[in-house]
């Protein structure tokens, strides 16, 4: 956004901003964070948020009732997912003795925000310059996600497409600005393939829209905007000045978040997030199609407001500009479409497998897993790492997990994406079934059947936590492995050593099957 766009109102607020900065008001000299629209003043443990008065294309802020009101909305609306940080709205005024106060009586003359500080070093944006972002900070961060989604405030309408399109016209026009940073040949291309995929799903996003998958959202749910509090990902600084930018389906909220890790090389993250999203939130697994659309076009929009950085002076900028407009592209390229079965009894690692070969296979952010033991949970109703008893598993409902995992597996496969599907495929009518697919959907087969010594499994097996398999070591001394002739068509693997060294040597199988 840059500065030279925005006219400023703010010589009205210099008595409060020289105030704020002398640190009477807190007793120390504060530290400050000066944005396109706002001034942070961390002092001790509270940070004091006042919001400039600055009037651009996209907000007003140029009054003092806007700013209230503004800093009004930003209260209630983090507060949805960080009541713990947001603690309240407090008034600069003029006293009967002419100093000005936080609170107390008097006239306001400015309103700020009043926050609880935490460390920088929690945000995850510090956390992934560090490469500390784990496994299970990503799902605890993804279950985050899907939870406020859930509760979000949803609009039900007919627009979806329309939405999107107008986010694409905007790009369109907001790249034409800065020629001398973004070529025009590239912008015009990116924005003709982003509307070509947009007519293409077109009826999908209105189903969606009708569906209600249009929610009042966080609408800038980027690393920058996640912080680690008590060892639980929060959300914090929503998009709060315009709750039309901020009211989007929920997968183009969560792309910003996937997009944001792509970026970063954190490609195993970007695909861990999308999966663990879809198998919490059933009724999206019909956009995956629209995922690597709504990535390119997050990463478009970062394009045109690092170019207008850059215009107001800011070399650096520009390489990310440029760098940015690159990754959209890239995120739209067509990739070649594979089914890869993985199959073997429990604990010769499948699942773990699964996760270090995704990011690899197929369209950004990777392939799709569908994992029969996480479908047989939510055809139960409960969530993933819920215990089901034994008495559950027989074989109809064996039956109901492997057939609806097809069908999972053959819709991702329609939308041009990669699947994974992790099963036992112990059977040979299931194993039958899972090849017939890719037959039928032209999809590039690869059948791997993993091995490991029973001693191994029950190992893995026994420092397996929260995971969604329920198959314990009773069930693993009682499974049978195929005979060797029944595994026609399937590329047995020996899974007995280091789980990272197995995925690499099958990564390998996997680029020779698609080239």
């Amino acid at each position: 956004m840059a500065a030279a766009s925005a006219h400023a109102f703010e010589g009205a607020q210099s008595d409060v901003v020289a105030f704020l900065a002398s640190g009477k008001a807190f007793d120390c000299r504060p530290e400050q964070i000066k944005t396109h629209a706002a001034r942070i003043f961390l002092a001790g443990d509270r940070a004091w948020k006042l919001k400039r008065a600055v009037r651009y294309p996209y907000l007003d802020f140029s009054t003092l009732e806007q700013r209230h009101a503004i800093l009004a909305a930003e209260l209630a609306l983090n507060r949805r997912t960080a009541p713990h940080l947001y603690v309240g709205l407090a008034p600069v005024v003029r006293t009967a003795d002419g100093e000005l106060h936080i609170g107390g009586a008097g006239e306001p003359l400015e309103w700020l925000l009043e926050m609880r500080r935490f460390p920088q070093q929690s945000l995850f944006s510090e956390l992934a310059e560090h490469r500390a972002l784990g496994e299970d900070r990503m799902i605890r961060l993804t279950d985050q996600i899907v939870g406020f989604h859930q509760s979000a405030e949803w609009l039900r309408s007919n627009d979806g497409a329309d939405r999107i399109r107008a986010v694409i016209a905007g790009n369109r026009d907001s790249l034409a600005r800065y020629p001398q940073i973004l070529p025009s040949p590239n912008c015009k291309r990116l924005i003709d393939r982003q509307l070509h995929l947009l007519a293409r799903y077109a009826d999908l996003l209105d189903a969606r829209a009708q569906a209600g998958r249009i929610r009042h959202c966080h609408g800038d749910l980027h690393l920058g905007n996640i912080v680690l509090i008590d060892g639980e990902p929060t959300l914090f600084d929503c998009l709060e000045f315009d709750s039309q930018l901020a009211t989007i389906d929920v997968l183009y909220d969560l792309a910003f978040l996937l997009m944001d890790l792509w970026e970063r090389d954190l490609h195993a993250q970007a695909n861990l997030v999308m999966n663990r999203y879809l198998d919490r939130s059933a009724e999206d697994e019909n956009g995956i199609a629209l995922i690597p659309l709504l990535m390119s076009i997050r990463a478009t929009i970062r394009a045109h407001v690092c170019a207008a950085t850059a215009a107001n002076g800011d070399d650096h900028s520009a390489g990310i500009a440029k760098a940015y407009l690159d990754l959209a592209a890239a995120l739209l390229a067509d990739l070649p479409v594979a089914l890869i079965a993985l199959g073997g009894l429990s604990g010769t690692g499948k699942s773990t497998i699964a996760r270090a070969l995704a990011a690899k296979v197929g369209a950004s952010p990777g392939a799709r897993i569908i994992r029969t033991d996480i479908i047989r949970k939510r055809l139960a109703g409960v969530s993933p790492e819920t215990r089901l008893a034994r008495a559950t598993y027989t074989r109809a409902a064996s039956h109901a997990a492997y057939t609806a995992a097809l069908t999972l597996a053959r819709q991702g496969l329609s939308a041009g994406c990669s699947i994974i599907v992790d099963a036992v495929f112990a059977e040979a009518q299931d194993r039958a079934a899972v090849r017939s697919l890719a037959a039928a959907t032209g999809a590039h087969w690869l059948g791997l059947w993993l091995e490991a010594p029973l001693a191994k499994r029950l190992e893995r097996i026994r420092t397996r936590s929260r995971d969604a398999s329920d198959a314990d070591v009773a069930v693993a001394r009682q499974q049978k492995s195929p005979a060797a002739d029944q595994l026609l068509g399937w590329h047995r693997v020996n899974a007995t050593g280091p789980i990272p060294h197995v995925a690499e040597d099958i990564g390998e199988l996997i680029q020779g099957v698609l080239r």
